[in-house]
């Protein structure tokens, strides 16, 4: 078969969530809510972490860090499946399109992933070695480990990009998906894909296994910790700090490892549909709500900002 990728004129089309079309009206409000929300409740937190002088640690330097990755994050993929959603028929995306997006996708969602492990790290620190913490997390190493994070990202998603998008595609196909997602677009080749595949494991087990171990040695050493810890009120305390993150790893995570960690032989297109649609949509509106409910330090700040603002 002729490949169409010598042409440059091959373009992809994204499956639609139903045939109906009030569902999918339906579903296009939902997905627009919830990303506006997600922008909205990320863009609160960097700011009240930018505005207010008494959040000005590492802790919630990497959170504000988080709130702008998934700002960009959501930002990758809701507007394109948005229009694809209004018309399906008009909004095709081309082979370059479809691989900016598979980069910005794998590249910030793998920043992501590590960022939740150096956040564990500064836990640890901060609940195990509480005199040492200052002095180790100091600003420029919490500087270069954010920026470690989005270099690793990049270099995990440009050479996996690249790899996938130099497979021959045959002509215009439909995408499994609501976006330009790797094991979709890689069934839609005309070659044989194991090199690909490998590569993608490869990938998966250096964002998602790697990190959620040292995730899960830092959150042991931190429980042994608080069992130690008299009061109740402290215990609390240290507990209130962690649980937050806790729950975001395991969101994110667990979404993860159930598409990538899987056989790629095992892949259900509608599997994939729902899981990433958490993923991609809820778990962004849910990481500033729970942090925001969760942490004493943050509501405050948020109050005592609404506050100024309302009296101004």
């Amino acid at each position: 078969m002729e490949s169409a990728n010598q042409t440059g004129l091959i373009h992809f089309h994204f499956r639609p969530f139903s045939k109906l079309p009030g569902v999918q009206v339906l579903i296009f409000v939902a997905f627009l809510i919830l990303y506006l929300v997600s922008i909205g409740g990320n863009v609160s937190i960097s700011l009240i972490i930018w505005i207010s002088r008494s959040l000005h640690t590492p802790m919630y330097f990497f959170l504000a860090n988080l709130a702008v990755l998934e700002i960009c994050y959501s930002s990758t993929i809701a507007p394109l499946t948005l229009a694809s959603m209004l018309s399906p028929e008009r909004a095709l995306v081309s082979l370059p399109g479809c691989g900016t997006q598979m980069f910005f996708f794998i590249f910030l969602g793998s920043s992501d992933c590590i960022l939740l492990a150096v956040m564990a790290y500064d836990r640890f620190v901060a609940i195990c070695h509480p005199l040492r913490y200052t002095l180790v997390m100091s600003w420029g190493l919490c500087v270069q480990l954010a920026l470690g994070s989005l270099v690793l990202g990049f270099v995990l998603a440009m050479p996996l990009t690249v790899l996938i998008f130099q497979l021959p595609f045959c002509s215009s196909k439909e995408i499994s998906l609501f976006y330009c997602d790797v094991l979709p677009v890689m069934r839609l080749a005309c070659a044989d894909t194991w090199v690909h595949e490998a590569t993608l494991f490869v990938v998966s087990i250096t964002v998602l296994t790697v990190p959620f171990l040292l995730i899960t040695l830092s959150y042991v050493f931190i429980g042994a910790t608080i069992l130690q810890i008299h009061s109740a009120e402290g215990r609390h305390k240290a507990f209130s700090t962690c649980s937050s993150h806790l729950t975001v790893v395991l969101l994110q995570y667990g979404c993860g490892s159930l598409i990538y960690l899987c056989p790629s032989s095992s892949y259900s297109p509608d599997r994939g549909q729902g899981v990433s649609a958490v993923y991609t949509f809820i778990t962004p509106v849910l990481n500033p709500l729970v942090y925001s409910m969760r942490n004493r330090e943050l509501k405050d700040a948020l109050r005592r900002t609404a506050i100024r603002f309302l009296f101004s």
